[in-house]
């Protein structure tokens, strides 16, 4: 079970683990306007370095380097901490530098899925006193809201691709695959794997040529400590990029990124941009245009 901390944390100190993209950078405001002291420990080559002007302090380490990241926050005196941002799943192959720590525990994984890889990191911070928050703390604002968010409603035809996406992106989520699937006309063009959204659509969308509805969502095991969905601007750019129609996201469980300007582009792009809820599955229902 993932651990839900009280709000606000009682000694004022947050931390974060943080990886790419601006998720950590977007955290780290939100913290610092409740009152918290934030510090930070990036990855070099995937953190933003913007994120050392958002932070009371930083600390840069090596993929796989997990017992200097340890220390880095026992010195600065962190009990609590978010784990935040992406880590490139080719640069773990490529990238990482294993120290003793990480080595010792890769040989008691069974299982070497995300979810059991991500559990042992926070078992292992734990045991020095570091509990992992969940990744919603203080995110309420960027939550993706349920409802339309632009003002192009899905047509009809582009409601049943999202409601077929919405139960595939279930069943690649529970194998833990990946988030995001890409729809055509009820065909699966795509499956996100270790490439990313970004490149999960832009493989789904050449094939679709146009039309594609991109839908992303939680796994139905989602530890809300680790690796929620996100979206942002650059979303949309690679959705514009393929001439896609739809991005369909799940509300309150999922990230959204520098919201107004997403909003904005979507709007110019004609795309239609919509938060669902678990609620979907079984809803036959809701509203659809011609």
């Amino acid at each position: 079970m993932s651990a839900t901390m009280p709000i606000p944390i009682a000694d004022g100190r947050i931390g974060v683990i943080a990886g790419n993209g601006r998720f950590p950078i977007i955290f780290a405001d939100n913290a610092r306007k409740m009152g918290l002291q934030v510090f930070a420990v990036a990855h070099e080559g995937e953190t933003d370095p913007e994120l050392e002007q958002h932070v009371d302090r930083i600390h840069w380490v090596k993929i796989g380097q997990l017992n200097k990241l340890i220390n880095a926050f026992k010195a600065d005196g962190v009990r609590n901490v978010v784990m935040l941002g992406g880590i490139k799943k080719t640069h773990i192959y490529s990238h990482a530098r294993p120290d003793f720590r990480v080595l010792a525990l890769a040989t008691k994984l069974v299982l070497w899925k995300d979810d059991d890889i991500l559990r042992a990191l926070a078992a292992e911070l734990e045991r020095d006193g570091i509990t992992i928050c969940e990744s919603t703390f203080g995110l309420e604002g960027i939550l993706v809201a349920e409802g339309t968010l632009t003002s192009r409603q899905p047509t009809k035809k582009e409601w049943i691709d999202i409601r077929y996406g919405w139960d595939v992106a279930r069943e690649t989520g529970r194998l833990d695959i990946g988030q995001c699937v890409i729809i055509k006309d009820r065909v699966v063009v795509a499956v996100e794997a270790v490439e990313g959204t970004d490149e999960a659509i832009k493989r789904g969308g050449a094939l679709a040529k146009d039309g594609a509805v991109v839908v992303k969502r939680s796994k139905p095991q989602q530890d809300l400590r680790f690796d929620l969905p996100a979206v942002g601007p650059r979303t949309i750019e690679v959705m514009r990029s393929v001439k896609a129609s739809v991005l369909a996201v799940e509300a309150g469980r999922s990230v959204m990124l520098d919201r107004e300007l997403l909003v904005s582009q979507a709007e110019e792009a004609g795309i239609s941009v919509i938060g669902l809820t678990r609620e979907e599955e079984s809803n036959s229902t809701r509203p659809v245009n011609e």
